[in-house]
């Protein structure tokens, strides 16, 4: 089974399903068959015996009215009637004693071939009791005796075939007894088979799956094992092989970037020294108008060290956040403490922060790094701040969501447009949308601030989104609670 491939296996699956359900079926209209050939056979065979007894008593009864007929007016067409009606009832009787040769019928209790052999002799004496003179000291008792022994032999035979009812009816239900428990086994055995087809074609496909999302959330740390079928074995392979190739890029990726922002902090560091020899006038006197020149190159010149170090920063966040000292952390104080850090910010902005805590989440409780997770509400309050208008409102809401615990962050600035929500976590990226009054002195974001967002909350196993609201925008951590 293990060089099976997934169409393959579906087929054999379907096949055995097929083949153990039709063998139960075929099972029951085999005994289906058995049981209405028989039930022909007896049926058959039942008529002819009911029709032989009746036409026997008949006989019997024919055999009786010629008799005392020609005893009482000796007309030998009488008893020619007599020996015409006996011939029939020899017949009847030889039909039964078949029947009773076959096994059909069987009276061990009074046998039943003896009183066969009774009844000639009774027909036989009554016969000769009519031989020229009529002898009714002869014919009476013969005549009775007929009578008896017709009573007899519809009794065996009303017996025999209600005997024999009873059995087929005992068989039937027996045969029925025994088909449904082979249905019933057919059914286990097809569910066993289904479940165990769905386990081995299944079972590799959440991996794949789980690894497609992992490769996804840019986590390459763990090895893709994918069993079941040969084809999705090999599609594991060929994932893994992306997952090293991926990995490979992104070392190459954090190494040029390294490389890149360490040699761009010397010659700035030139740079910035020169601007401040030249505001310092240390070459000479200089021009107003020159003095303006010096303030632009410094400003860009701060601005081009703080992306370079925003640079440096996260592709520090990218490997620290592989390395998480998890404890019991109360998110309430947490975000208590992260609001208190940058209210200076929010009153020198005029936005008003509010915490809403959704009733039975005020112990709420998660498993994370302190330091971490802080780091990621400063992030989403300080994105908050930057694009939220004078005057207006920024909610953390703490409540319940799919894996545990949600907290959400809410402005009312320009938002995020819907082209652009999966592109927003990013690094690098910032939204077409700016705010709407900048504050003065504040350089652009370096949009390396969402991503750090992101990067932490998938190292702690939760997710973060931008959710749809009809003004401003509303980011959602979500995640465990802290067992």
């Amino acid at each position: 089974m293990p060089r099976l491939s997934f169409r393959a296996t579906l087929l054999a699956s379907f096949l055995l399903i097929a083949g153990i359900l039709g063998a139960a079926a075929v099972s029951g209209w085999l005994a289906l068959e058995d049981f209405a050939r028989r039930s022909r056979d007896s049926s058959a065979t039942a008529l002819g015996l009911t029709t032989a007894v009746q036409q026997l008593g008949e006989r019997t009864v024919d055999m009786e009215r010629s008799a005392r007929q020609f005893v009482v007016l000796e007309d030998p067409a009488l008893r020619q009637r007599f020996a015409v009606a006996h011939t029939e009832a020899v017949a009847a009787l030889d039909r039964l004693e078949s029947a009773a040769t076959s096994g059909f019928l069987s009276l061990p209790e009074a046998g039943f071939k003896a009183e066969l052999a009774s009844w000639r002799q009774a027909a036989d004496a009554a016969h000769g009791a009519l031989e020229d003179k009529p002898d009714t000291g002869r014919l009476q008792p013969a005549l009775a005796r007929l009578a008896e022994l017709n009573g007899h032999l519809a009794g065996a035979v009303r017996s025999r075939i209600e005997e024999d009812n009873r059995r087929q009816l005992d068989a039937l239900d027996h045969r029925r007894e025994r088909l449904a428990q082979q249905v019933l086994a057919a059914i286990a055995a097809a569910f066993v088979l289904a479940g165990l087809t769905g386990w081995w074609v299944v079972r590799p496909l959440r991996r794949i799956g789980r690894g497609i999302a992992a490769l996804g959330e840019g986590r390459f740390d763990r090895r893709m094992n994918v069993g079941g079928p040969a084809d999705l074995r090999e599609i594991g392979h060929r994932l893994d092989w992306l997952r090293l190739r991926l990995a490979d890029l992104e070392a190459n990726r954090a190494r040029v970037l390294r490389h890149v922002s360490h040699e761009l902090k010397t010659p700035l560091a030139s740079l910035r020294e020169g601007v401040a020899l030249l505001q310092d006038e240390v070459a000479g006197p200089t021009s107003p108008r020159q003095q303006e020149v010096i303030r632009i190159l410094d400003h860009n010149a701060r601005t081009l060290q703080e992306r370079i170090e925003h640079l440096l920063d996260y592709n520090a966040t990218l490997f620290d956040a592989r390395r998480l000292s998890r404890r019991r952390v109360a998110l309430a104080p947490l975000v208590a403490a992260v609001v208190e850090e940058q209210r200076l910010q929010a009153e020198a902005r005029r936005v008003t922060i509010k915490v809403e805590t959704l009733p039975g989440q005020d112990n709420a409780a998660v498993l994370a790094d302190e330091g971490k997770l802080k780091l990621v509400l400063g992030n989403l309050l300080a994105n908050a701040l930057a694009y939220a208008p004078p005057g207006s409102t920024v909610r953390f809401r703490l409540g319940a969501g799919p894996q545990g615990v949600a907290i959400d962050c809410l402005d009312e600035g320009p938002g995020v447009a819907a082209e652009e929500v999966e592109r927003i976590f990013d690094p690098f990226f910032q939204g077409s949308r700016r705010p709407a009054e900048p504050l003065r002195g504040k350089a652009g974001g370096s949009g390396l601030g969402l991503a750090i967002v992101r990067e932490f909350i998938v190292a702690h196993g939760g997710r973060v989104a931008v959710l749809p609201t009809p003004q401003g925008a509303h980011f959602r951590i979500d995640l465990p609670h802290a067992r």
